[in-house]
This record gives structure tokens, sequence and C-alpha cells, in this order.
């Protein structure tokens, strides 16, 4: 449904030039929910005001179903309003003087041909009905709270049936406890619609919890794509797993590498210890790399019932901070600090000698 090919832009002062999107280029299938994620200033709010016409790249091509949108080799450029898209900002940007369901007319009323005005009001319903807005249609707009404003946003994007619904940003400005109960919410009222949708966000957990697609950015580039359990249990770099969630990052150096394949076993010194790990391809001894390992893959032991597999360190608890269903320790070993998530049950506390398994599999040895 969405196709760029060979994206670029770049912002122009008469003091700099910064490359904001380098090259990129994406497949968004119909009905999938797409997420670009990254770090600010990574490039993913310039790609998606690119496909939205708001922004005109330097280079490359875009195309939303059939339709060539831009390219810009060619001087192909549709504006904005004949792209067939809804948009939903970071800040809404919904009108104050006017109720919940003039908001949501309001895009119908400049649809070509225009509905009559008995339409206008039936989609404008059947959307705030998709929201579970429909009892609050003639509430003036800044009487709506923040989750409620956010669903005003997205019906009005959604009324006049757009073919690609874009979200930069949406749930930004929610409190914490509110963005969580809206992540399934916008999920399953886009699934519930049936759109095809590029969603943009810094947030990790947005991301892995929406998306059927997360493509990470780095420097105007897309450094991995592909499933949530593949970005966050597969990263193909040191960056995507510093990025997605938790990790600990251990330098160290390979020692040797058994075997071939996609993740082939190696041994790598840190100063930990020796750790048995899987690796990235074409990995070779001698090569620096950093192995990443999520906290809540390293268990704790004792006696000594470590399984055959696993990479056995002793430490010293240095801090607990309890979060209800989990421990989130930091041990001190060998001079590294290990962050480690642990069951209420096992109770350490600062000052306790701990030993600490990792499976071989949870270690993943890449390169810096």
């Amino acid at each position: 449904m969405i196709r760029i090919r060979n994206l670029s832009m770049t912002y122009r002062t008469a003091q700099a030039e910064h490359a904001a999107v380098r090259g990129i280029s994406l497949d968004v299938a119909e009905g999938q929910f797409y997420t670009l994620l990254g770090p600010s200033g990574c490039g993913k709010t310039s790609t998606l005001r690119c496909v939205a016409g708001l922004e005109r790249p330097d280079g490359g091509e875009i195309r939303i179903g059939n339709d060539v949108v831009c390219a810009v080799e060619r001087g192909v450029w549709v504006p904005p309003h004949q792209r067939a898209i809804g948009m939903v900002f970071q800040s809404y940007a919904i009108w104050p003087h006017m109720t919940v369901l003039d908001n949501v007319t309001f895009p119908l009323r400049y649809k070509r041909p225009r509905p009559a005005r008995s339409k206008m009001r039936a989609l404008a319903m059947q959307a705030l009905s998709l929201v579970r807005l429909d009892g609050l249609a003639r509430r003036p707009a800044p009487y709506l709270s923040g989750g409620q404003q956010q669903r005003l946003a997205l019906a009005r994007a959604l009324v006049a049936e757009p073919r690609v619904l874009l979200l930069d940003e949406p749930l930004s400005n929610l409190d914490a406890k509110l963005r969580e109960e809206m992540r399934l919410e916008l999920r399953e009222i886009v699934k519930r619609s049936k759109v095809t949708t590029l969603f943009v966000t810094h947030e990790q957990a947005e991301a892995l919890t929406m998306s059927d697609v997360v493509a990470v950015m780095k420097d105007g580039t897309i450094v991995q794509e592909g499933a949530p359990a593949t970005i966050y249990g597969h990263p193909t770099q040191a960056f995507v797993a510093d990025f997605i969630g938790k990790t600990n990052m251990i330098a160290g150096e390979v020692m040797a590498v058994d075997g071939t394949g996609a993740r082939p076993a190696a041994t790598v010194k840190t100063r930990i210890g020796v750790l048995r790990c899987t690796s990235e391809k074409n990995l070779a001894a001698g090569v620096t790399v950093r192995v990443a390992v999520r906290p809540e893959n390293i268990r704790l032991v004792s006696g000594g019932a470590t399984g055959k597999a696993d990479n056995v360190v002793t430490g010293k608890v240095e801090a607990v901070v309890y979060l209800g269903n989990i421990l989130d320790c930091a041990v001190a070993v060998a001079g590294e600090r290990i962050r480690v998530q642990l069951h209420p049950a096992d109770a350490v506390v600062p000052g306790q000698d701990v030993r600490l398994a990792i499976s071989a599999e949870h270690c993943l040895a890449m390169r810096e």
C-alpha cells in the first residue's frame, strides 16, 4: 500500500545542511501497522511528513496504492489533500471552537464530491462510534480529557475513509498510565478500521506492543526491519540491542567461533569471564565485540545447579528496586554493573553475594 524507494531529504539553512533522510526504502502492506522507531533526530518524522506531502524530498519515489504521489526525478508531486491520507499529529490539532461532532465532520466538507449534510453526519457518527465517543458528539472539544482528545483526532483522521493513516507520536502528550491504556485501544481501533498505518514513535514499548513490523532508524537510515519479536530478541547490531528495551552491553573479544549459519556459537573473553554466546555471522577470533544480555534472561542460582549450557558469574548486589512484579537489581561483577530482573520471591538485598547464570542462547555477540 505504501512503497518508498531511495527517499532522501536535507534541511538547509544559511549556516549548514543536515541530511535528515538518507536513501530510505520500505514497503508497507495493505492493512499493516508499520512503525518507524528511533531516537530524536533519526529521520522518522521527516519520512512520515514526506509521505503526507508536508515536506518535499530531494530524491526518491513514494507510492500510495498504485498512485505515484512523489517522484523527484520525474517531477511528480501530488499535494497532501489529494493523497487520500488521514493524519494524527502529536498535538492532535483539534479545533477548540467546535464541538466533537463538528471536528469530525470538518474534513468531509472539503471532500470531493461533497457528501450531503445527512451523509456527513452519519459518517461522523460512525467514526465517533468506532472510537467510542458517539455519546459526546455535542460536547465542546476543549472539555474532553487527554485520552478523549486523542481518540477524537483519530476519528477525524478516519472519517473520510483514507487509504493510509499516518500517526506522528499521537500518545506522547498522555500521562504514563493513560498512554499504556491507549496503546491497545489505538491498535484495536486501527485494526477494526482495516486501514494501512504508518506510525512514528521513539517509545520502544509502543512499537513492540502495537506493530506488525518495526523499522529501527538511526542517522536517517533504517538499520533493522522486522517483526517486534525479531527486533527485540534477535537484533542485528549493538545499536538496536541497546536502544530496544533494557540491555547489558559487555565489551569482549572473540576467542573462537564454532559452526556456521545465521547464529553460530562463539566463545568470548570479557571482564566478567569467558562467555559462551550466539553471534552474528562472519565473526572470527580476535574481533572486538559487545555481548548483549537482557536483564530478564539472567537468573539467580545457588549451589551447583547451574545447567550445562549456562555461563555462571559471581557478583555483589549493589541496588534493588521493587517494581511490584519484578525486582530490578544492579549487580557488580568484576567491575561491570549488570542489570538483572528477578522475581520478588528471590528476595535479594544490597550487599548480598550472588551467583548469576545466563544461557548461551541469550548472550548475543555483535561487532562494536
